[in-house]
């Protein structure tokens, strides 16, 4: 990957990944919202640092959060708040919804590239056994969507291109540190060379889909 494009840089897995490709000697541009003021919840926001970029062989969406203004995940679906639940879909669905919005003039139409999202396993509807966390869990499955649809559209002018959403596995970040439990977690570091890894081994063929760290197929 010679040219990538990083959004949510400044985060733990982004700033990871802004490393990660770095280090491999890609050329890469990263975007936050703490360096550049980019709000993923406004579409001006987005059209605006996204305009006149150029063409990159990868994008990575690693914006997100579990918590937004002090809202925990809920435990059981009586603890769920109407305000809590826009603002999970808003950062977690729509953000990156208005990213691929962007897709057909941030991908090369002539070589292959990659376009991923970083989701979560808790976004699977198939495995979902234990409920709670109906806010996040519900924005993550919005963004699957998103990315299995965009997918689609993409593939018809971008016959080479690869649209997938990653789960990263439980990172040791400030995103998780509340929640890690007893939970085995990876450092960013390790997480984005996971990624990476899984990326590497992307082709058009597997557009749409939704892997995890270590490139097995999550049910949706």
């Amino acid at each position: 990957m010679k040219n990538v494009l990083i959004l949510g840089a400044s985060g733990g897995i982004g700033a990871a990944l802004v490393a990660e490709y770095r280090e491999r000697g890609a050329d890469v541009t990263g975007l936050s919202r703490k360096d550049n003021g980019l709000d993923m919840t406004d579409q001006a926001s987005v059209a605006k640092h996204l305009k006149g970029q150029g063409l990159f062989d990868l994008v990575i969406v690693a914006t997100g959060a579990l918590e937004i203004d002090g809202a925990a995940p809920e435990k059981t679906i009586r603890g769920l708040s109407s305000k809590a639940m826009a603002d999970q879909f808003a950062l977690n669905a729509i953000g990156p919804a208005l990213v691929l919005s962007h897709a057909h003039d941030l991908l090369p139409r002539d070589r292959a590239s990659v376009f991923a999202v970083l989701s979560a396993r808790v976004g699977s509807i198939g495995d979902n056994r234990v409920g709670g966390w109906i806010s996040y869990r519900s924005a993550k499955a919005a963004v699957n969507q998103v990315v299995h649809t965009g997918a689609i559209e993409l593939a018809r002018t971008h016959r080479q291109a690869t649209i997938v959403a990653l789960h990263p596995g439980t990172v040791a970040t400030a995103f998780t540190e509340k929640y890690l439990g007893r939970h085995p977690s990876v450092p960013p570091s390790e997480a984005a060379s996971n990624l990476a890894r899984v990326i590497d081994g992307l082709t058009s063929a597997e557009t749409g889909q939704f892997f995890d760290w270590q490139g097995e197929v999550v049910p949706w």
